[in-house]
């Protein structure tokens, strides 16, 4: 068999050599002409699988190692038998990590106390359920909105989503969809933007488009986390340059996630391909416990991992592609021993 694979899929070499000849290419430039004889394809979220890119191409299995579907036309697989796995979930610990270090930073530079703010989450999924569960154990009052999750489990424990952008901090967690019962292009938009104040914080970590920034640029806010922009990499000036953090899209890109992208692929590959699995591949990741010994929240957590590096880097927007393929490693918290008690995993 031969594998296209995105060249920034962690550890392809060490995961998936024994599957065939790998060919690799930047995933912007993986196209219909490179995959003619290929009969895998491995992606990550740079590229655009449909019709165009497929079609009268040998791929009989698409594996896309990240958690969000926008990139992928899963109708034209289906019709196509072309069997279509990808990560859900695999960076979910890493982005409530990001967000929980955003709101930790902004507590100290702006001096407000954790326990008396409120922390509206839309969407609470994988991401949004593990932040709630990590904002919870920093005593900051979380208020939920998941309509889907609504109508399966009842209207307990959640609220509407007007109560939600009314909270203190808002933090978006949804998937990109255009359609069907709860579309989220423009959740946030000109329909109820007045709910967002001077004295909000808005974060967003889940796709651009879910936020109207047309309209987010002109209206002022306490501060605003963005890691994720519509037009990528061509993101939108006005709001980098007054957002508290702008990173490139990297609230997931922990080496934990990019591995458990890669691993949850692997899986499935095997399966696919009747391929035993090899035991060593589960346990690529082993690096040694670091001790922090810092003695507040937002020190120990800046110590673990500077979210405003990530920021700085991309202060010239042109390096925002090239800085995501050379994002520096990131471990997620469990793999550090720390002096200040950080909050837990949600297992």
């Amino acid at each position: 068999m031969k594998l296209m694979i995105d060249d920034t899929v962690w550890g392809f070499k060490e995961i998936f050599s024994d599957f065939g000849e790998i060919i690799t290419l930047p995933g912007r430039q993986i196209d219909r002409q490179s995959l003619l004889d290929c009969d895998i394809l491995i992606i990550r979220s740079t590229t655009k699988v449909n019709k165009e890119l497929l079609q009268g191409t040998k791929v009989q299995f698409v594996g896309s190692t990240v958690a969000g579907l926008d990139h992928i036309d899963e109708g034209y697989l289906l019709e196509n038998n072309i069997t279509f796995v990808s990560a859900q979930g695999c960076n979910a610990n890493a982005v409530a990590e990001y967000v929980i270090s955003a709101i930790s930073n902004l507590a100290n530079d702006l001096s407000f106390d954790l326990s008396n703010k409120t922390l509206g989450i839309i969407g609470v999924g994988n991401v949004g359920s593990r932040l709630d569960f990590k904002a919870k154990q920093l005593g900051i009052k979380t208020l939920l909105n998941d309509p889907p999750r609504q109508e399966i489990e009842g209207k307990e424990g959640f609220v509407d989503l007007n109560t939600a952008l009314s909270t203190d901090i808002v933090s978006f967690h949804t998937p990109l969809t255009f359609s069907g019962s709860h579309p989220t292009y423009n959740l946030l938009g000109v329909h109820n933007f007045e709910l967002i104040t001077q004295d909000s914080i808005v974060i967003n970590t889940a796709r651009g488009g879910i936020i109207d920034e047309s309209l987010w640029e002109n209206n002022i806010t306490k501060a605003n986390i963005i890691d994720c922009w519509e037009e990528e990499p061509n993101i939108n000036t006005k709001l980098q340059n007054t957002a508290y953090w702008a990173t490139p899209h990297i609230a997931g890109h922990s080496i934990d996630a990019k591995f458990m992208g890669s691993y949850m692929i692997y899986k499935d590959l095997c399966s696919f391909t009747k391929a035993p699995l090899k035991n060593e591949v589960e346990h690529l990741i082993n690096p040694a416990v670091v001790t922090i010994n810092e003695n507040t929240l937002h020190e120990t957590l800046n110590a673990i991992y500077p979210f405003i590096d990530d920021h700085l880097a991309i202060k010239d927007i042109l390096k925002f592609e090239d800085y995501r393929r050379s994002y520096p490693d990131r471990f997620e918290w469990r793999h550090f021993k720390t002096r200040f008690n950080i909050p837990q995993a949600k297992k």
